[in-house]
C-alpha cells in the first residue's frame, strides 16, 4: 500500500512564489510506485486548497482561476487518521474528505519554515518531513543561529540586532552602527532568506537606504562587517541531530557580490527592465534542470536549481572537507532533520572561513548538490522521509502525560 503524502507549498511569506517551484519541482521527482502524492497549496493568507490544478506550474500563472476550481480544507486528526476536510463544511453535496499519512512541507521564509507551519502539524499530531519547530526557529532567526554555534565552535562574525525601537531612533541606530561596525557593512532582516531585504553599504547614505529596506520585511534587523573580498561556498547536509553526511560544495557564480532575489529567481537571473508578475500571479524560470528533478524540460520553474554555479566548488580538498565538516557540525548543533543547505563565507584577504546562514528547507531541496554525490532526487526524497518515520518512531517512544490527580482537590 502507498503512503499517502501531502505535500505542502506556498504560504504567507515573501518567498511564496520560490516555495512553489520548490514543491512542484519536488513533486515530480517523487516515487510515484511508492507514495501517493497529494498537492497543497497555502495561499498568501495560509489558507491550504488541494484539487486537481494545485500540483501543476502552469495553474500558477493565474491563481485566482485555479483557487475556483480547487477546494480550500483544513487538517483534521480524527483519532489518529489525518484527513483534510472541506472548509467551510457542506452537509451534502461537499468534498469527501482525504486522508494522508504524512506531510512534507517544501516552505521558505517567514510564517512557515520558521517553526509555525511545524507547530500547527505537530498540534495536529501530523507526522512531517524536514526540521521539527525548535530548529525551525532556531535557523531561521541568523541572530541566535550564530549564538548558539559559536557555543558550538563554527566560526561566525559578530553581529548585532536592531528592533522597531531602535529604528525609531535613526540617527542613534546609524551612529551606533558606525562605532561598532564602521564600513562596509550588510544589513539583513533577522528572520529572511533569498536575498530579500539584505544589502551593503559603504558610507552613511548608502546605510540609511538598506536599513529602510530591511525594516520593510522585518521588525529586527541584523548588522555585521561586510567582506569586501568574499568568495562564497554553500554546502548541503542529509539527516538529523544524530547521523549525518554532506554533500558536493557549491560556488555561486557571482558569489563575491550579493546576489538578489531577481538574480536567483526572476528572469533567468535578473535581466534589467522586465516587468514583475501582476498581482494572484508568478513569474518562475524555466530551464533543461527542471528535467533532472524528475519531470520535463518545460514543466516547472528550476529556482535554485537555474542560479549559475560551480560544482564543484574551486577550492582545495582540505578546505572542501572542512566546509563539508563544519556543515555538518551546524546541521547538527542546530538539531535539524532532513536536508539543509549551509552557506560559509570566504575572507580572501586572510583566508578566514566563517558560517555565514542555514536554510532548513533550502531551494530546490538542493538537489543539484546531491546527484554530484551520487544521490539522485528521487532518492533524496525518499531518505527524508525516512528520516522523518524514524523522529515518529522515536517521539512516540517518549512520555507526553503524566497521570496526576491534582486537578481533584485544586481551588482557586
Amino acid at each position: 500500500m502507498k503512503t499517502r503524502i501531502a505535500m505542502m507549498w506556498g504560504g504567507k511569506t515573501v518567498e511564496h512564489e520560490v516555495s512553489v517551484i520548490s514543491g512542484i519541482q519536488a513533486l515530480m521527482a517523487m516515487d510515484k510506485e511508492k507514495y501517493e502524492c497529494i498537492p497543497v497549496y497555502l495561499t498568501k493568507d495560509n489558507d491550504m486548497y488541494i484539487g486537481s490544478k494545485v500540483g501543476q506550474i502552469e495553474s500558477y500563472r493565474d491563481i485566482p482561476a485555479m483557487l475556483k476550481e480547487s477546494v480550500r480544507v483544513v487538517m483534521v486528526n480524527d483519532d489518529g487518521r489525518f484527513k483534510f476536510v472541506q472548509y467551510p463544511f457542506r452537509r451534502f453535496g461537499g468534498m469527501q474528505p482525504v486522508e494522508f499519512d504524512m506531510a512534507f512541507p517544501i516552505v521558505h521564509g517567514t510564517n512557515v519554515e520558521d517553526g509555525a507551519l511545524q507547530g500547527y502539524l505537530k498540534t495536529v499530531g501530523v507526522p512531517f518531513v524536514g526540521p521539527d519547530v525548535t530548529s525551525s526557529a532556531i535557523s531561521m532567526d541568523k541572530f541566535i543561529t550564530k549564538a548558539v554555534l559559536k557555543e558550538a565552535g563554527v566560526p561566525v562574525l559578530d553581529a548585532r540586532v536592531y528592533t522597531l525601537a531602535d529604528y525609531a531612533e535613526t540617527e542613534v541606530l546609524l551612529d551606533d552602527i558606525e562605532k561598532v561596525f564602521g564600513y562596509p557593512v550588510i544589513v539583513k532582516p533577522v528572520n529572511l532568506g533569498s536575498s530579500v531585504g539584505i544589502g551593503v553599504a559603504k558610507d552613511r547614505n548608502e546605510l540609511i537606504s538598506v536599513v529602510d529596506d530591511a525594516y520593510m520585511y522585518a521588525t529586527r534587523v541584523m548588522v555585521e562587517h561586510a567582506i569586501s573580498n568574499l568568495k562564497e561556498i554553500n554546502c548541503a547536509v542529509l539527516g538529523d541531530e544524530n547521523e549525518a553526511i554532506a554533500s558536493e560544495c557549491e560556488e555561486p557564480l557571482g558569489s563575491g557580490q550579493i546576489l538578489s532575489y531577481e538574480d536567483k529567481y526572476v528572469n533567468g537571473g535578473g535581466k534589467k527592465g522586465a516587468k514583475g508578475p501582476a498581482k494572484g500571479q508568478a513569474t518562475v524560470n524555466v530551464s533543461a534542470d527542471a528535467e533532472s528533478a524528475g519531470g520535463t524540460k518545460g514543466s516547472a520553474g528550476s529556482g535554485m536549481a537555474n542560479l549559475s554555479r560551480k560544482i564543484p566548488a574551486d577550492i582545495s580538498d582540505e578546505r572542501r572537507e572542512e566546509i563539508r565538516e563544519l556543515a555538518v557540525k551546524s546541521f547538527k548543533a542546530l538539531g535539524c532533520n532532513g536536508v539543509s543547505r549551509i552557506d560559509f563565507m570566504i575572507d580572501m584577504d586572510n583566508d578566514a572561513l566563517y558560517f555565514n546562514e542555514i536554510n532548513p528547507i533550502p531551494g530546490s531541496l538542493s538537489f543539484y548538490l546531491w546527484e554530484p554525490a551520487g544521490v539522485p532526487y528521487t532518492e533524496l526524497l525518499d531518505r527524508m522521509i525516512e528520516l522523518a518515520r524514524t523522529r515518529t518512531r522515536q517521539e512516540d517512544a517518549v512520555t507526553y502525560k503524566f497521570d496526576t490527580n491534582i486537578l481533584a482537590t485544586a481551588k482557586l
